[in-house]
């Protein structure tokens, strides 16, 4: 039992010093990695990455205000991430299958690409609806190209009711793997770029 312990503790700290430096703390909520054939399909550096729907629920118990939205590519991934201003909602990312619809109109959405992950945030807006006159708390645009490898364009699909929606078109099926972050409180999805 003493032994046990002693390896759980040395592992704590030997994982303790794998994280960044900037003193956040970090989840990562992914699944197996994906392989076709005898190859993985994951770059080295995104382990955990998967097709596989990921999901995390919060505790927040507050609706969390989007701020930004960016996305910009590295060495075999694209980086999205959604960045909050008290606290990161929880969150179900996953493909879907076209056509995209808005939330609430259940309008088509064009997005770009060959095939679209669909970003579900809750609770998440992007006004603060405690305000009077609902100020805006994104006000970045609503579609964006960013200059990436795999990720063709995000698209704003909704926020209704406490959830906020993103699709992400990339070219074509890649592993994603999923992580929030605190100080600034964030959701950053990679996605495996050729």
């Amino acid at each position: 039992m003493a032994v046990r312990a002693l390896l759980l503790a040395v592992a704590v700290i030997l994982l303790a010093g794998c994280g960044g430096n900037d003193g956040t703390a970090t989840t990562t909520a992914t699944t197996g990695v994906t392989t076709t054939g005898a190859a993985a399909t994951t770059p080295a550096g995104l382990e955990g990455a998967s097709t596989t729907p990921v999901t995390w629920k919060s505790d927040l118990g507050k609706t969390a205000l989007l701020t930004a939205v960016r996305a910009a590519s590295h060495d075999g991934y694209d980086r999205i991430v959604f960045e909050f201003r008290n606290g990161v909602p929880g969150y179900a990312v996953r493909y879907g299958e076209r056509p995209i619809r808005a939330d609430g109109s259940g309008e088509p959405v064009a997005v770009a690409g060959g095939a679209v992950l669909l970003v579900r945030m809750e609770p998440a807006l992007d006004a603060d609806l405690t305000q009077e006159s609902a100020p805006r708390t994104y006000t970045g645009p609503t579609r964006l190209r960013p200059d990436t490898t795999a990720v063709a364009e995000m698209v704003r699909t909704g926020g209704f009711e406490s959830v906020l929606t993103w699709a992400v078109g990339v070219d074509e099926r890649h592993p994603f793997r999923v992580t929030h972050l605190e100080s600034p409180a964030r959701i950053v999805i990679d996605v495996a770029a050729p």
